[in-house]
């Protein structure tokens, strides 16, 4: 029985103003018997059933909607469409003049002006068969568009395999904005005998390939993969090109293997003119109780060292379960290199290898409610530069240490007992000392009260000590022992206040704070020192009750720190936008206690703090110390910053940092539009996606040394933002040692959505420049609801 309906899938109710009424009323009875009963209003939940990906298993049961202005057809046959024609099903949507669709079969043919939308996914052409469940099927002369990164192109045919694969034909793809106009060619462009489309694992697969920029062909390709959108995917990555002063023109063709979603590893081979072939690689994984990151470089017969050069590093963190116990946790860090001059030669290596002090580490913790046990083995690898030696720090091989801590005993006191054992190693002919073991117990008790508006902590310490030197010190001795008590007082009120500055109101706080320790003196000075440095003056470390970091020197102090701290605190969200702070100690003894080297302290005032952090606008910050000696009436250390940012891709940094007789420098970082200086600030095209194409981007940072009158590190460089493709010119000088420096040249192309060309230039951008900004970076996967039609 053959059925023809005009209109039929555009059917309209009408209803008379009396059932107009009473479905209003109808819809309105449960709004309003909640507002009699004061019920509230039910809230929007998240639903599961607009699901970005459609079960394979379930397709089969979806509906099928057949609609246009000319419906025919046999039930449960076949269904002929004429005329605005359509067909949908899940996530997929045929539109065409013409629709002919075998029920039986599950086979839709289209013709005239087709368009087929799956999963966001567009492709459109004169004509379609297709196996609408399985999408298997041909499109002839198709034109597509992909929802993750909005690349387009043309081809003679498209095969489709499943919803997940499909071969493209003859075909062409970018990511380049069509303009009109028939003479417009896209910026670049991907010429391919075919292209193979893997949306289950995000990946195109090209044979016969041309990469054409700007009319030019620039990049024959035989075979190819790249991605369709962020997704990982094993295979050839773009090479990189470099060139600098120390290792010459620099080629590497990295290979990146996906072995899993928890586990991957890159190899990145190396061709440097100057030095030969590096072996580089990197393995990454993360499990449920562990993860790490292994890195490797290999480089046989360095043509300028005249040696094989080679370096490692290792970091693992995890933990070791076992049945009904607490776990074990484990921590490893390894950095080993060939040779002192290897963080000078590869200073663009890993940045755990390109430091002069090379931690190896190995950690196991325990803990067990209030108790904790931990074991350490740390051994140092120093690499030694003739123009600045320096003094090797102590192995320790290995170190134990054991804590009890408890903070609710009777009468509100608060315990932490700490007992460790050390073996200190190095080379006594660097270091001239002996090696030693050290145990220690430091015991502490303390008895806080604090409430709303002040608060008082005293506090009482044991230090006690025990050495054994291998070897016996300058007085004879091979043993020694020190016991230091140490008694604290600290107390501060906090005062606040409403107030109005410039305008604005403010919550201000004036909190005062007094801090008070002495510690009688113990003679240490003649004793080794394998792990006590001076603690950095700051506002964080003067309210501490050791000058000392480490264990062995415990100062001697009878001295009180006075400070004041003055924070502006936003009414509205409790932000600080402001703070004040001001502390000096007032020493009543003499400091004896002190590290080799260096005199007693006398000075009976220490130098003033001042610290000011200022966040008065979103766009505007300020921080500042500066350490100020009152007897000379100068700063002895300062350090001013700022920053001015006022929206995306614009970001002005600038610090100055003084340290009286040694170092004084200025740091000036910055991103910016060029385009802005003539009026063209652009249009915001989304997070991530830049403000248009034509626009220029300045980038750089320069540290200036003002001490020795020359420029120490300095990245300068343009960005330019085509829309679909982004150029970046990067020149880059960095200092690797007291008189040495290494000099590149980057050069990358970015062809949006598709594959960059040229050198790691956006790495040498995100590790110099503070807040820079990717012009490219996605935020969230796009929906196929955005595309939904």
């Amino acid at each position: 029985m053959h059925r023809s309906t005009p209109k039929a899938s555009r059917v309209f109710f009408a209803l008379t103003p009396v059932a107009l009424a009473a479905a209003l009323l109808a819809a309105l009875s449960p709004i309003l018997a909640r507002a009699q009963t004061g019920e509230p209003e039910p809230r929007l939940k998240a639903s599961p059933r607009l699901r970005e990906d459609i079960p394979s298993g379930g397709r089969h049961e979806l509906p099928t909607f057949v609609s246009g202005e000319h419906v025919s057809g046999r039930t449960d046959l076949e269904t002929d469409v004429e005329g605005h024609a359509e067909l949908r099903r899940g996530d997929t949507v045929i539109r065409a003049d013409r629709l002919e669709y075998q029920q039986p079969t599950d086979m839709a043919r289209a013709r005239g002006n087709v368009h087929i939308n799956k999963a966001g996914n567009i492709f459109e052409g004169p004509y379609l068969e297709l196996q609408v469940d399985s999408f298997t099927g041909f499109f002839n002369e198709p034109r597509y568009r992909f929802l993750r990164n909005e690349a387009y192109g043309e081809a003679d045919r498209v095969d489709f395999t499943d919803e997940r694969h499909a071969v493209v034909h003859n075909a062409t793809y970018t990511t380049c904005k069509r303009l009109p106009g028939p003479s417009w060619m896209p910026d670049w462009i991907l010429k391919a005998a075919s292209i193979a489309l893997d949306t289950e694992q995000d990946v195109g697969y090209a044979k016969g390939a041309e990469l054409d920029f700007m009319g030019l062909p620039i990049l024959p390709i035989p075979s190819m993969s790249f991605p369709l959108s962020d997704t990982r995917k094993s295979g050839v990555l773009p090479p990189t090109f470099g060139l600098g002063s120390v290792n010459g023109a620099e080629i590497t063709l990295p290979y990146y293997w996906n072995i899993a979603p928890n586990r991957d590893a890159t190899f990145y081979p190396t061709l440097m003119s100057k030095r030969g072939v590096d072996l580089g690689g990197e393995f990454r994984y993360l499990e449920r109780d562990y993860k790490g990151i292994v890195r490797a470089d290999y480089l046989p017969d360095d043509k300028l060292r005249d040696r094989d050069r080679w370096g490692y590093s290792v970091q693992h963190e995890g933990a070791v379960k076992f049945p009904g116990l607490p776990a074990l946790g484990l921590a490893v860090n390894l950095n080993r290199v060939s040779d002192d001059n290897y963080w000078r030669d590869f200073s663009h290596s890993s940045a755990a290898l390109t430091q002069r002090l090379l931690a190896n580490d190995g950690l196991l913790t325990w803990s067990l409610g209030d108790f904790s046990l931990q074991g350490r083995v740390l051994k140092w690898q120093t690499l030694q530069d003739p123009a600045a030696p320096i003094t090797p720090p102590y192995d320790r091989a290995p170190q134990f240490v054991a804590t009890y801590q408890h903070s609710d005993f009777p009468g509100g006191l608060d315990v932490v007992v700490q007992a460790d054992h050390t073996r200190f190693e190095s080379e006594p002919a660097l270091t001239l000392q002996p090696d030693a073991r050290r145990a220690f117990v430091l015991a502490q008790v303390s008895r806080p009260w604090q409430a709303p508006g002040w608060f008082f902590i005293p506090k009482a310490q044991l230090h006690v000590t025990q050495y054994e030197f291998d070897a016996p010190l300058a007085g004879g001795q091979t043993t020694a022992h020190r016991t230091v008590p140490t008694f604290s007082l600290d107390g501060g009120l906090v005062f606040e206040r409403d107030a109005t500055f410039f305008g604005r109101t403010f919550r201000q706080t004036l909190e005062p704070r007094a801090f008070y320790v002495y510690t009688p003196f113990r003679d240490q000075n003649w004793l080794p020192n394998y792990d006590s440095a001076r603690n950095d003056f700051n506002f964080a470390t003067i309210y501490t009750e050791n000058a000392f970091g480490g264990n062995d020197r415990i100062a001697d102090n009878n001295l009180l720190t006075l400070g004041v701290n003055s924070r502006l605190l936003d009414e509205a969200t409790g932000a600080e936008i402001a703070r004040f702070g001001i502390a000096q100690r007032l020493r009543f003894e003499d400091q004896k206690v002190v590290l080799p080297g260096e005199t007693p302290v006398s000075e009976r005032f220490s130098d003033m703090l001042f610290g000011a952090t200022l966040n008065w606008s979103p766009q505007w910050n300020f921080t500042g110390t500066v350490q100020y000696n009152p007897k000379t009436g100068r700063s002895e250390r300062s350090t001013l910053g700022g920053s001015f940012h006022p929206g995306n891709y614009r970001v002005v940094s600038a610090a100055y940092r003084l340290e009286r007789g040694q170092s004084e420098q200025i740091d000036v970082g910055w991103q910016w539009p060029l385009n802005d200086l003539w009026g063209d600030r652009g249009t915001h095209q989304g997070p991530g996606r830049g403000e248009g194409p034509g626009r220029w981007y300045s980038v750089g940072r320069l540290n200036f040394s003002m001490k020795d009158h020359r420029m120490v590190d300095s990245v300068v460089g343009l960005e330019y933002d085509g829309g679909c493709w982004i150029g970046r010119v990067v020149f880059e000088r960095l200092q690797s040692g007291t008189t040495n420096s290494n000099t590149r040249v980057l050069f990358q192309l970015e062809f949006v959505g598709f594959s960059k060309l040229g050198s790691n230039a956006l790495q040498a951008l995100r590790e110099n420049i503070p807040r820079y900004q990717f012009l490219r970076e996605e935020t969230k996967t796009p929906s196929r609801f955005t595309n939904y039609d």
